[in-house]
């Protein structure tokens, strides 16, 4: 099972694997408070998508396809995540304030579509 979770939110024991899904460490988050069993940034999309999509709503549907390629190219995490995902329960933990329109959001999907 994978789930989505804020890295400003309290971790719980439900939440399983925790893996930070961001390319850049969130701002005013201890390591300890984040509670992350894994940094993963090699998943997270790169510079030049993050920086265009700028968690604009309107191009929400234009970022899933390009970070789709992305994340055809970066098989390696991709299979880590599946796999870890296959062991149990696991949390993408995302810094992102818009809970809908995200980089974790569109993993997840992606994820359980492959």
């Amino acid at each position: 099972m994978i789930t989505l979770k804020r890295v400003y939110e309290k971790p719980s024991k439900g939440d399983g694997f925790r893996i930070l899904v961001e390319r850049l460490w969130p701002r005013g988050i201890t390591k300890e408070r984040a509670s992350v069993d894994l940094w993963l940034k090699d998943v997270a999309p790169g510079t030049e998508l993050r920086k265009w999509f700028g968690h604009d709503p309107a191009k929400w549907e234009q970022f899933c396809k390009r970070y789709r390629v992305e994340l055809e190219q970066n098989k390696d995490a991709v299979n880590l995540l599946k796999q870890k995902s296959k062991e149990g329960t696991i949390t993408l933990v995302y810094a992102a304030r818009d809970e809908k329109h995200n980089s974790a959001v569109a993993l997840k999907e992606i994820l359980e579509q492959l």
